[in-house]
This record gives structure tokens, sequence and C-alpha cells, in this order.
């Protein structure tokens, strides 16, 4: 009838994902600016326009994007680490040095619990964070696939396999890359150990670089990209999907994370991201969890 207003469940979904998506870009709106003008003060990179094919909030700060990986043009880029000579050069460009990073004693008290505060629970979820984000040639994850542990080597495409041999992505709500985010907020464990471990600097260089800026971008990607945690890849006509810890801000993220933890680890990061195959997009996306049996679709990534 005219005039009728639908007010059923779907109508209802819909408000409340445009309120979100407003709401979070509000929040992105308001922080840019006083976060820009730090940015600054810090030796932000010249700002330089980069068709990276991402769009904002997934494309990050302008001026960042270009530190990002790129997509794979060749075979042997798949999966290819970092390498520490390129991890120390991105890292001089987002603000940080090896002086800025742990000692490798904090580092291991870290990893293991051990230090003033320690927790050994907290400390396996870091550990799991590097190992996930690591997960490129030569540092295979071994997961339970139908009672056999099976390897896998997924970090270009912003994927992983659980422990319980489910494939998501590392932004999924089940996974430590995701859980983690608790401890290194504000005020939480990871900024407590560390002034109470002498390495209050680390952390003052750390919220002097990039790392800021992009976790206001990493955060409003992640709370408008559902369950699935995909990012669309638009360009030259093409789109593709690739896992959230791909996309620029929070590849960044990950990686001054990774770096103030230990310089080498950054250097194992993904250098390059490689579009997820269609089949295995479509089933994560059309999964309530975000997740799909990794043994009915290892087949795509051989």
């Amino acid at each position: 009838m005219r005039g009728m207003r639908i007010s059923g469940p779907g109508h209802r979904r819909g408000a409340t994902l445009r309120r979100r998506t407003l709401s979070v870009l509000a929040l992105l709106g308001a922080c840019l600016f006083p976060l820009a003008t730090t940015q600054e003060a810090y030796g932000q990179p010249a700002a330089e326009t980069v068709d990276t094919g991402f769009s904002i909030p997934f494309a990050g700060a302008p001026g960042y994007e270009r530190l990002a990986p790129t997509q794979v043009t060749s075979p042997g880029q798949l999966n290819e680490p970092l390498g520490q000579q390129a991890a120390d050069e991105i890292a001089d460009q987002i603000g940080l040095g090896r002086a800025d990073a742990l000692s490798e004693q904090q580092y291991r008290d870290l990893v293991t619990g051990g230090g003033v505060g320690g927790s050994r629970d907290a400390a396996e979820v870091i550990e799991a964070c590097a190992r996930i984000l690591t997960n490129t040639n030569g540092r295979p994850l071994y997961s339970d696939i139908d009672g056999h542990p099976t390897p896998s080597v997924l970090a270009s495409y912003g994927l992983y396999v659980n422990t319980s041999g489910l494939l998501e992505s590392p932004a999924n709500a089940d996974a430590p890359t995701r859980q983690v985010n608790s401890l290194i907020a504000p005020g939480g464990y990871v900024g407590t150990w560390l002034r109470n471990n002498g390495a209050t600097h680390t952390l003052i260089a750390l919220h002097r670089s990039a790392y800021t800026v992009q976790a206001i971008y990493g955060f409003a990607s992640q709370q408008m990209s559902g369950a699935a945690q995909l990012v669309t890849n638009t360009k030259g006509g093409v789109r593709s999907e690739v896992g959230m810890s791909m996309a620029p801000p929070l590849w960044i993220v990950n990686f001054a994370l990774l770096y103030i933890l230990n310089p080498s680890l950054a250097a194992a990061m993904p250098a390059h991201w490689a579009p997820i195959p269609s089949a295995v997009a479509d089933a994560i996306q059309s999964s309530p969890t975000g997740q799909v049996p990794f043994r009915d679709y290892a087949s795509y990534f051989q």
C-alpha cells in the first residue's frame, strides 16, 4: 500500500548497518585531523597518489599506502617474505627504528609471559599472532586436518588455517590476531607490560609512528566487513578479494607491532598480496562464521 513503511527484520538490519557505517565513518573523520597533525610532526612521508585498487578506509592514510604490499605479478612472489632490508626501510618511513624495538631479553620475556606482571595466557596470544602474520615461505602453520598435522602457507592471501583446520581471515572474531586487540588497546596489557619492564620508549615510539593513524583506518575497516573480514580490491576493471590483514592500514599496523617486538619478525611478513580464488572467497563470505573447512578448499591454493 502507498505510504506504508516497511519495518521487518531485513529493514531493521539494513538500518542498523547504515547507522554502524555512519558512526564508524564519523569516528574516522573526527580522528583524522588531530592524528594527521601528529603524523606530520614525526616525519610522515609526502602524500602520493597511488592507485592500489583499495578504497577508503581500506586504503589507509594517504602517504602510507605506497609502503604496503603490492599485488603479486609472478608465482615466485606468492608468500614471499619481505626481507630485513625492506623491513628496515619501511620502518624508517613510518617513523620507527631498530633502537625503538625491544631488547632480546624483553622480547623473550614478553612472548613467554615473563617480566613484571607477565601473563602466560597473554603471551600465547601474542606468540600466535606473530606466527599467523608471518605465515610466509619457510614458516608454515600446522593444523589438524582429519587427524593429521597439515602445513599451510597462505599469508599473501590474507588467510590462515586455524589449529582446528578452518580457513579464515586473521581478522576473524575467532582468530588470536583479532582477539589481541584487547591486549594492545590503550591501557591494556601490552602497554602496561612495556611501562613496567623498562620499555616506555618503545611504547612512545609506536604511538608517534604511523601506527596511530593507521589503527583508526584499520578499526573502521574491520567494523564494516562482517564475519568474513575480506576486502575488495578493484583495479584495472578487475575485482578481487583478499583477507583484511593485507589491506594497507592493517598490514602497516601489524608491521609496526611486529617490528617493535623484533625487527626480524616484521621481515618475515608477506611482501605481496594475492587475490583469493573466487570460489574460496564466495564460500567464506557465505559462511555465517567467516570460516570454511580447509580440506574442502586446499586444492585452490596448490
